[in-house]
């Protein structure tokens, strides 16, 4: 005989083995977890302890109901196979969600727990879709898709996707699938279908707003929210792959500052050191790390140094990190995780005592050099295979539990800094997932390539990324891979790519350029190559004057940029949001990907196609509208023209706000 009771604060149905709960965890939201002939874990992979909320509970014969605010949970049982299924409701009735049901005759499970045999269970969670529904977040695929209604979704990491999944519906809730195990989703026409590869137990969060800024805020508080971003994230940071010497990187800082540029931070990229996870700077090719930091930092530049969880088998640290078992292993056969100038495997960023291992030699190493930021490469992990089911980690299988990876990865700078007294953390990362963001991720979108397609998939990926919770977030100006400083096509398409970077959330120049130089160490041994140059005055004249123009904006907008921050960190707000965000009321701005705002008062039209010169612009109603480039006031409710020569991007200013920002692009 099933039952269905109040257990303490929560309304928790029994059958056939299975537990099922539904308990609040935060205003006007519930956390639900569900598994079989065991019981419920308490796990903590996103979701923090919340204050305690009193719901309203009431059981019938075959119902059960939940109320915590404005979402009410309803619990029926089937009279005939006592399969209980779970619907959702806002403060009106209005159904938010519900499971699919049986489909009668063909007795289907809307909880699918399918044994692998000896551990643990392929999970399959199917619920009824809308299909007229808009669904938004997900975290970063490279795919020009703002709305992932119809989209299927890999729920894994990869170099440039991070699956990250919470996901936002016009319909007035939010949801995430609080489990990190490789899996798939797939928001069908028929079905909504949430599938892990290995799990113990159900677990995902859902809330009910009346507005998207009201659910992205109960998000915030339920996984965490940014810290405040340090002063100099607000400003330009300069980076190419790589500068390969100490002369090099401190040549190119001085001649921003002769030049009179603002740069806040400068780059040190990836194999400055002598071998993968030795975590230290290579005395040959930089000898004075200390003076280094100390001359940028008399400039009022920051230093920002690449870190790699790769540990190559002739590290110095390998043998020492294997017999601790501080390693990510191999399931089966060598543990070799990836192929790259070497043998390597992963540190194990899911077991504390490697976190403090890798974090005390980047302490001795940096830290205490005075390197304050640090860009946490590779976060997914980037495997050469990405066969997910090959590697184990202290807190489980890949499979199981692999998608937390960078967020432990971010986890292990944050906690190290903060106890060394370091306050509003910022770090870069290639990865996130629910979470990261309370560690300091500032995450960009990966090792992109330098087309016109590839930049309008940025547009997307940023804004999903903020949705998804994760409000710090760039890109590498101009793509990563290619791009000639000399072709024309090329600067043509950075600098539209420049111009947009001004209004992401840190703008910041990167990529590999071509041709690449090579680079021999005293030994005779070849390392990593330098790029071509990647600084403004490298794509002629004219076009350094236009992203100096930019630049300067970008300071001039830097106390809006701060309450932006601000926002972020108090309440949990992406910085770049999709239109509907600040206008949900106008149905047409649900349906709009290339443009957003930045903040409540900025509309960001970028051109995203090549040899464009002009665009369409939606203004919406309710406001007037006030061109950054040459003051025009347009009623809002209309689609107008906008000219676009190379060096504009179209920028309005909402209700005679920021007016000390016109014409200064």
């Amino acid at each position: 005989m099933y039952t269905m009771s109040q257990e303490g604060n929560a309304l928790v149905y029994r059958w056939d083995g299975e537990v099922l709960s539904v308990e609040p965890w935060g205003a006007n939201s519930f956390r639900v977890r569900s598994t079989v002939l065991g019981e419920l874990e308490d796990t903590d992979y996103a979701l923090l302890p919340q204050e305690p909320v009193k719901a309203e509970i009431k059981v019938e014969e075959y119902r059960g109901v939940i109320t915590n605010g404005k979402i009410t949970a309803v619990l029926e049982v089937s009279g005939w196979s006592k399969k209980c299924d779970i619907s959702f409701y806002n403060q009106n009735g209005k159904l938010l969600l519900k499971e699919a049901g049986e489909g009668g005759a063909l007795n289907k499970r809307n909880r699918f727990f399918k044994p692998i045999i000896g551990g643990d269970f392929h999970l399959t969670v199917t619920f009824a879709s809308e299909p007229a529904e808009k669904l938004f977040g997900m975290g970063q695929y490279q795919q020009d898709i703002l709305n992932v209604k119809n989209c299927n979704l890999e729920l894994a990491h990869r170099n440039s996707q991070a699956s990250v999944p919470f996901v936002l519906s016009d319909q007035g809730y939010g949801f995430l699938w609080h489990n990190p195990a490789v899996g798939r989703v797939s928001f069908a026409s028929n079905t909504t279908e949430w599938y892990a590869e290995s799990t113990k137990q159900m677990d995902y969060w859902i809330t009910a707003g009346d507005t998207p800024d009201e659910i992205e805020q109960a998000y915030g508080d339920a996984t965490g929210k940014v810290p405040m971003m340090p002063e100099y994230g607000m400003g330009f940071w300069q980076c190419k792959l790589r500068y390969w010497n100490q002369e090099q990187l401190l040549k190119v800082a001085r001649e921003y500052k002769e030049r009179k540029i603002p740069i806040d931070v400068i780059v040190c990229d990836f194999f400055h050191w002598p071998k993968m996870g030795d975590y230290r700077f290579d005395e040959e090719f930089f000898p004075d790390p200390e003076a280094m930091v100390k001359e940028l930092k008399d400039m009022g530049i920051e230093l920002m140094v690449s870190i790699w969880p790769q540990i190559d088998w002739k590290s110095e640290n390998y043998e020492e990190m294997k017999q601790k078992g501080l390693l990510v292993k191999a399931e089966k056969g060598v543990d070799i995780a990836m192929l790259y100038n070497g043998n390597s495997t992963f540190y194990d960023a899911t077991n504390p005592r490697s976190r403090s291992y890798v974090w005390e030699k980047c302490k001795k190493n940096y830290y205490d050099y005075g390197i304050k930021v640090f860009w946490l490469d590779e976060a997914e992990p980037e495997y050469s295979g990405y066969d997910f089911d090959n590697y184990r980690y202290y807190q489980g299988t890949n499979a199981q539990i692999g998608n937390i990876y960078p967020q432990a990865y971010a986890r292990t700078f944050y906690e190290g800094q903060t106890e060394a007294g370091q306050e509003n953390v910022v770090n870069l990362l290639r990865c996130a997932w629910a979470g990261s963001q309370r560690y300091g991720a500032l995450v960009w979108s990966g090792d992109i390539h330098s087309d016109w397609q590839t930049f309008r998939r940025q547009v997307c990926a940023g804004l999903n990324m903020g949705i998804a919770g994760i409000p710090w977030w760039t890109t590498d100006i101009g793509g990563f891979s290619g791009g000639n400083p000399e072709d024309e096509a090329f600067r043509r398409l950075l600098v539209r790519w420049f111009e947009w970077g001004t209004f992401c959330p840190v703008m910041r120049l990167h990529g590999d350029r071509t041709p690449s130089e090579t680079v021999v160490n005293k030994a005779g041994e070849i390392m990593q190559p330098t790029g071509a140059d990647n600084e403004v005055w490298s794509f002629g004249e004219e076009n350094c004057n236009t992203l100096v123009k930019y630049i300067q904006f970008r300071e001039a907008m830097r106390p809006y940029t701060r309450k932006l921050m601000e926002e972020a960190h108090t309440l949990g707000r992406p910085v770049m949001r999709p239109m509907f965000y600040e206008f949900p009321e106008q149905k047409c701005c649900w349906d709009m990907k290339e443009q957003y705002m930045y903040g409540s008062d900025m509309l960001v039209a970028p051109v995203l196609y090549e040899d464009s010169y002009e665009r369409e612009v939606y203004l919406p109603e309710g406001s007037k509208w006030t061109s950054v480039h040459d003051g025009s006031v347009y009623e809002g409710g209309q689609t107008i023209q906008v000219q676009a020569a190379l060096d504009v991007i179209p920028v309005f200013l909402r209700d005679d706000k920021l007016p000390e920002l016109k014409g200064l692009i």
